[in-house]
């Protein structure tokens, strides 16, 4: 049978044989620029636009991966070529790009001067957030902050996600399958783990956190293309846990699984308490947009054989 492929540092490898040394900085010190792009249809979504963002990133970091922009994308489309065929008939892939600067020095006396540089993909798992789509998704706030912009800013997306890790303990402690809710020093919402939050208020429309404060992601971008292609007003403005309660409905926008509804806060429900009717126009719009029932799909291949 064959095995899907891996690119890592300028090679072609078994994705069994993507490794990389302990002694790496993304181990050591958690030093890790990455992108999460998905596949609809076997067809990467935004990859432009992911790829401008990690060029971004690692500008931020000071890292030079030794390939352009251009490459990556090739590289990235060639892999999921690659990689996609081996999957059932309408299934797709997510994809993971992540660059560090390499060896940490102090672990080790030898190793590669240059930076690690690996692509690889996985089939997305669609069991961990099917069910959501049906019934929404818990958010409880914790007492773990959001990182501050003085330690790094918003637009860098990096792996250094212990605070993700311990709010979502928490949170999952206090209701069981819950998320994080994020804020900063101020009360400010911020964002959840590895996924941005909008607001829905009837008369008003889809409100956003200030992107000075978030992580703006592709999906929250496509978003809000396709709430103003319906009508919807679009609108940024800082955010309190309070606010956010009081909202007629939430969405949850992350790339590998588009959109999700919240449909409680703190044990309390968001309007209703269930998926609201702006949540089904936006996620049937996205469904349009790339040809795929988004929630179908994910229903169709929640369990793989």
């Amino acid at each position: 049978m064959d095995e899907p492929q891996a690119f890592l540092n300028g090679r072609w490898i078994p994705a069994s044989a993507a490794v990389v040394p302990v002694a790496d900085t993304g181990f050591t010190l958690g030093a890790t620029v990455a992108e999460q792009v998905r596949t609809f249809a076997g067809r990467l979504f935004r990859l432009d636009d992911h790829l401008a963002r990690l060029q971004r990133s690692l500008q931020i970091v000071g890292v030079d991966p030794g390939m352009t922009i251009g490459q990556f994308a090739d590289v990235a489309r060639d892999l999921v070529a690659r990689n996609h065929r081996l999957l059932a008939a309408g299934d797709d892939l997510g994809l993971s790009v992540f660059v560090t600067p390499g060896t940490y020095r102090a672990y080790a006396e030898h190793g590669s001067a240059g930076p690690t540089v690996c692509l690889h993909t996985y089939p997305l798992p669609f069991h961990l957030w099917v069910e959501k789509y049906g019934s929404g998704q818990s958010l409880v706030t914790t007492d773990v902050e959001q990182v501050p912009s003085r330690c790094w800013p918003p637009a860098l997306k990096c792996r250094s996600r212990m605070h993700y890790y311990l709010a979502d303990r928490q949170a999952a402690v206090i209701e069981a399958g819950s998320r994080a809710l994020l804020l900063d020093a101020e009360g400010h919402v911020t964002e959840t783990s590895t996924a941005n939050v909008v607001t829905y208020v009837s008369g008003e429309g889809l409100i956003s956190p200030p992107e000075s404060r978030i992580l703006r992601g592709i999906s929250l971008a496509t978003l809000l293309d396709l709430a103003q292609e319906l009508g919807i007003p679009v609108l940024q403005r800082d955010l309190k846990c309070e606010t956010v309660a009081a909202a007629d409905e939430v969405l949850l926008g992350s790339t590998p699984l588009c959109l999700l509804p919240v449909t409680r806060l703190n044990g309390r429900p968001i309007g209703d308490g269930k998926p609201g009717a702006v949540f089904r126009r936006l996620l049937t719009a996205w469904g349009e947009l790339v040809g795929i029932d988004i929630a179908g799909q994910a229903e169709r291949f929640a369990r793989r054989e």
